[in-house]
């Protein structure tokens, strides 16, 4: 039986979540719009749900509007905001997921000027250059509070301050960070924030942006009007619910499952020195469940093969882009040379790993890595 140690990619559905899911997937059917019992039960679920999101980031529940994801949620932001905006520059960090750094790239295209915010060699936000980008006349910003490779956690309030002199909307995409540190909507001085599921031990398919009640944002899809207008389509009212449960016990869990995971990650780092592994980001602050790192003279993809053939389940990076064979854009913009980068695997822990797995996962790797350096050194 393979083990899993690919929670930034997805997390396995939490059997509570489940539980308060299947009423509305057998007999709760009801449409949240509709005026009779059934409606008004549906519409209820989703009221909860909205309070049980909103109390983790520390919102109003109007401010929480329900998308199918973390990348609907993204381009809700940066497309709807844009289109009470005049043209000018949007900024974002380098070290983005595509789900903002393709959106921004269609604004480019359509008269706004793209900034990509530099990272230092440790992943985190350049603040000067951030200082030197907002010089220029902007719109909108978005820095990502948790890379979801390296796990580094960003400065984002203090780039929210630096936005909102600059008079300039900021954003933030929360997704890999919410349930692995406390996440104050408020503190980080954004605007709008994205929340997925999926990354919580929630269902797929569901998110949220929230914003602030001043926002102005066009929405992506017209329809019957539904989340305030701001989302058109008849809600997913089990996966909402879903997504609150998961949230509420998010909330009661972090503190131990931090520990846990922080301890286990240690675990395993320290078996790692011991192959000569560059972990990236080692010296910054980063969420508990994570390790990036690449062994000298491996080949990332090949890894992460023998690997999954050996039981293991982890990743050569983003899963949203496991099908390129780039290094990872990340790690380039972290000064980290390509041959390098091309080694990288992506190791990120959940509540289910213990240290016998991932102690089994070293002696794994460390037969994996002998065989693949001989073959690498009969090929030479």
């Amino acid at each position: 039986m393979h083990v899993y140690f690919d929670h930034n990619a997805t997390t396995p559905l939490d059997g509570r979540v489940l539980d308060a899911m299947l009423p509305y997937l057998r007999e709760q059917c009801g449409n949240a719009s509709s005026r009779h019992e059934y409606g008004t039960a549906a519409r209820k679920a989703l009221d909860d749900a909205r309070e049980q999101v909103a109390a983790l980031v520390g919102v109003q529940p109007a401010q929480v509007i329900f998308t199918s994801g973390g990348t609907e949620a993204n381009n809700l932001f940066i497309k709807g905001a844009a289109g009470y905006l005049k043209p000018a520059q949007i900024a974002v960090s380098a070290i983005e997921h595509p789900c903002v750094a393709k959106p921004a790239q269609e604004l480019a295209r359509q008269g706004w000027s793209l900034r990509r915010l530099a990272v230092t060699r440790q992943g985190k936000i350049d603040l000067d250059d951030v200082d030197a980008a907002l010089a220029t006349a902007t719109g909108m910003v978005s820095v990502m509070l948790a890379n979801n490779e390296t796990g580094v956690i960003q400065d984002v309030a203090a780039v929210g301050e630096r936005a909102r002199r600059a008079k300039a909307l900021m954003h933030t995409d929360a997704v890999q960070a919410l349930g692995k540190m406390a996440v104050d909507f408020n503190a980080l001085n954004v605007h709008a924030m994205t929340l997925s599921a999926h990354k919580i031990y929630g269902p797929k398919g569901a998110g949220a942006l929230v914003v602030d009640k001043r926002l102005e944002l066009r929405p992506l899809l017209s329809g019957g009007g539904h989340e305030r207008g701001m989302r058109s389509g008849t809600e997913n009212v089990a996966a909402i619910v879903g997504f609150g449960a998961a949230c509420e016990l998010a909330a009661g869990r972090m503190a131990g499952l931090n520990r846990q995971l922080s301890a286990l990650r240690e675990r395993l780092e320290r078996g790692l020195a011991g192959f000569g592994a560059v972990i990236f980001g080692a010296a910054a602050e980063r969420v508990p469940n994570t390790s990036y790192f690449a062994l000298p003279g491996i080949d990332g993809e090949a890894l992460v093969i023998e690997l999954d053939k050996a039981g293991y389940a982890v990743a050569a990076g983003a899963a949203c882009s496991s099908a390129s064979t780039e290094p990872s854009a990340t790690l380039l913009a972290m000064g980290v040379a390509p041959d390098v980068a091309r080694g990288a695997v992506r190791f990120s822990l959940g509540a289910a790993n213990t240290a016998e797995q991932v102690d089994g996962f070293l002696v794994a790797l460390a037969a994996i890595v002998q065989r693949l350096r001989r073959l690498t050194a009969v090929a030479v």
